[in-house]
């Protein structure tokens, strides 16, 4: 008895606790998931950039770009 009188969180306070708990982590669930998101937008925009640049640069040297049609024959 004497160690539940010296606890502050008693059994009545553990569902609200927890409930902090789960909020917090669906909250920073939540921003790691949007910053993904731009991590993967911003990557998809640069990888469409350097096809580009790519195609440019074969366009240049004079180079035809393979399509499926060529590469299966």
């Amino acid at each position: 008895m004497a160690a539940e009188a010296a606890d502050p969180r008693r059994a009545g306070d553990l569902p609200q606790l927890a409930e902090n708990l789960l909020c917090r982590l669906q909250e920073n669930f939540q921003a790691l998931t949007e910053k993904l998101t731009l991590r993967m937008e911003e990557m998809g925009e640069r990888i469409n950039d350097l096809e580009k640049r790519v195609a440019d640069l074969m366009t240049e040297a004079g180079i035809e770009e393979n399509t499926d049609e060529d590469l299966r024959h």
